[in-house]
């Protein structure tokens, strides 16, 4: 288990029943592999809501507007025909380099993880782009860490709700148990 992931349990309990995954197929689908921190993440938590703002994906999640594989799919069509109008961020300039998307929120940011060539999936830092915006921020962790740091303080986005995090956190799985 991560620290990142230690972090989280101190801050929301987990639900009782861990959810199950056929990384392998997911990975096949996605057509790449994904962070072990992540596929932990989503084992303990499922797909899930955090201080009623910050939804982590998951793959065939219960609640079908928080499918990880419908995002990254969605995600790489919009963000194609973004850059006919806007200027990449510098961290996607590199050929290879491009995003797949971890997380969103109520207002429509979405949470990335910057793949580059030559970078295993457990080296992926976050990326946060402003919704209806062309602001990206680069954050060089991972993305639990993203999401434990952002919640115990230790992180802040200019991007992200000035709300987020709530003093008192809140944690709901999406859909099922």
């Amino acid at each position: 288990m991560t620290d990142a992931l230690t972090r989280l349990l101190t801050i929301a309990p987990p639900p009782s029943e861990p959810r199950r995954k056929d990384w392998g197929a997911v990975e096949r689908t996605l057509g790449v592999r994904l962070p072990a921190d992540y596929k932990e993440l989503v084992h303990v938590y499922g797909g899930s809501n955090w201080d009623d703002y910050l939804y982590v994906l998951e793959p065939g999640c219960p609640n079908e507007n928080y499918d990880l594989i419908a995002w990254a799919e969605n995600q790489a069509e919009d963000l194609e025909g973004l850059w006919e109008f806007e200027k990449k961020p510098a961290e996607l300039e590199p050929d290879g380099a491009h995003v797949v998307p971890w997380a969103t929120t109520d207002n429509g940011e979405c949470l990335y993880w910057l793949v580059r060539p030559g970078l295993e999936p457990d080296e992926w830092t976050v990326m946060v782009n402003e919704a209806r915006g062309d602001r990206w921020e680069h954050f060089s962790v991972s993305c639990t860490r993203f999401l434990a740091s952002c919640l115990d303080g230790e992180l802040r986005s200019a991007i992200l709700a000035s709300s987020f995090p709530r003093a008192a956190h809140e944690f709901r799985r999406l859909g099922g148990v």
